[in-house]
C-alpha cells in the first residue's frame, strides 16, 4: 500500500497559440501521478514546485537523449546513462565525453533522485534542477553552451510544440528546459526489487536462506552508511580508497575546501548495484567480491578515513567468505529488472 500519492493537478485546458503553432492545437496538459512507495522515506525534492506533466516529462526525456545538446551533437546524458545498466556507463571505468576526452570519475546511476538533496561524488549540486547544468557545460563531457542550445531549440518545430505544451508561459528557457529534465528524471523511480516486495510483504518478496542472512550481515556491517531502504544516507565518507597519484581526487574537498573533507566521496544508493558495476568513484573495482574484499582488507589509513572503518585499532570490517557470499546474495535482491526495462524511460 502506498503511504502517499500526490495528484499533481497542474491545468486547466489550455490553448496554445502562438507563431509557431496552429490556433486549433489545443490540448490538455495532463499531470502525472507520483507516487512514494510505502517502505520509502519522504520527498526531498519539492515537487509542488515542478510538478511532472506528460508533456514535462515527454521533453525531459527528448532532452535527456538529443545528443545535440554537446558539442559534437553526439553525447547526450543517456550516453552515459544506460538504462540497462541502472543508468550507468557500462564497461566503463571512469566515463568518457565529448572527442572521446576521458573523465576522472565513474558515471553514478539515475535512481530515486527524488529522496536526494544534494548530488555528484563531491556534493556539486544542491538542487536537482541545476545539477545537469554541470555535464552539460564540463568540457570533459558534453561541452555545451546554453546559447548555442537555445537556438538550436528555438529553430526546432518539435521543441517549440513541447516547450509549450510543457509550460504556461510556452518560453524555450534554460530554467524551463532544467525543470523539463527534472520532471524526466524524478519519474525514473526504482521500488519493486525483490527486497521491496519483501519489505512491504508483496507477492515475489519471499528471501531465500542466504539473503536473509546476507541482509542482517549487511544491517549490521553496511547499514551505517548504506541507510534506510534507499541504501544510502546520503552522506560523505572517506572509505579507506588508496589515493589514485595520477588524479589525486579530493572529493567532497574540492567543494567544501575543508580539511577534514578530503578524500570524502557521497554515499552511493546500492539499488541495482548488480548490473551498475564497476564500483566506486573510479570504478577500480569490476566484481562486488573485489568491494567486499577492500572493506575487508584494503583499508588505507588516512586523517579523514571514516571512523567505522577505524575501531579498536584494526581497519576496515571483518568478513569471512561466507559472510561475502550471503552478503552479496543479499545485494541481488536489490535488482529492480522493472525500472531496469521500464518502456517510459527508454531510448526512442
Amino acid at each position: 500500500m502506498l503511504k502517499i500519492k500526490y495528484f499533481l493537478w497542474l491545468m486547466i485546458p489550455l490553448l496554445w497559440s502562438c507563431s509557431n503553432q496552429n490556433e486549433d492545437d489545443a490540448y490538455v496538459n495532463v499531470p502525472l501521478e507520483f507516487k512514494v512507495p510505502s517502505n520509502f522515506p519522504d520527498l526531498a525534492y519539492n515537487i509542488t514546485l515542478n510538478p511532472p506533466t506528460e508533456k514535462g516529462f515527454e521533453l525531459g526525456k527528448k532532452l535527456f537523449y538529443d545528443g545535440r545538446l554537446a558539442s559534437d551533437g553526439v553525447v547526450s546524458c543517456g550516453f552515459c546513462h544506460i538504462q540497462a545498466n541502472a543508468f550507468t556507463h557500462h564497461g566503463h571505468t571512469v566515463s568518457h565525453g565529448v572527442d572521446n576526452a576521458q573523465g576522472t570519475r565513474n558515471t553514478p546511476p539515475i535512481q530515486n533522485l527524488a529522496y536526494q538533496s544534494i548530488f555528484m561524488y563531491d556534493g556539486a549540486a544542491d538542487h536537482l534542477d541545476l545539477q545537469p547544468i554541470i555535464p552539460l557545460t564540463s568540457i570533459i563531457e558534453m561541452n555545451g553552451n546554453f546559447t548555442a542550445i537555445l537556438k538550436m531549440m528555438k529553430a526546432d518545430k518539435e521543441y517549440q510544440k513541447l516547450f509549450g505544451q510543457a509550460f504556461d508561459d510556452g518560453a524555450i528557457t534554460t530554467e524551463n528546459m532544467l525543470k523539463a529534465l527534472s520532471q524526466f528524471m524524478v519519474m525514473i523511480v526504482s521500488s519493486n526489487s525483490k527486497f521491496d516486495k519483501y519489505r512491504r510483504n508483496e507477492a515475489g518478496g519471499t528471501l531465500t536462506t542466504d539473503e536473509l542472512a546476507g541482509y542482517d550481515l549487511f544491517k549490521s556491517k553496511c547499514a551505517s552508511c548504506h541507510a534506510t531502504d534507499l541504501q544510502t544516507d546520503n552522506s560523505f565518507r572517506n572509505n579507506g580508497l588508496a589515493v589514485n597519484p595520477m588524479v589525486n581526487d579530493v572529493g567532497r574537498y574540492k567543494v567544501t575546501e575543508l580539511a577534514t573533507d578530503y578524500y570524502k566521496f557521497k554515499v552511493p544508493s546500492l539499488r541495482n548495484v548488480e548490473v551498475s558495476g564497476p564500483y566506486m568513484h573510479d570504478g577500480r573495482f569490476g566484481t562486488l567480491e573485489g568491494v567486499l574484499d577492500h572493506y575487508a582488507t584494503g583499508i588505507e589509513n588516512s586523517a579523514t578515513l571514516d571512523p567505522i572503518l577505524k575501531q579498536n585499532g584494526k581497519f576496515g570490517i571483518v568478513l569471512s567468505e561466507t559472510d561475502k557470499k550471503q552478503i552479496i546474495a543479499f545485494l541481488k535482491t536489490l535488482t529492480d529488472n522493472q525500472y531496469l526495462t521500464d518502456k517510459r524511460f527508454s531510448e526512442y
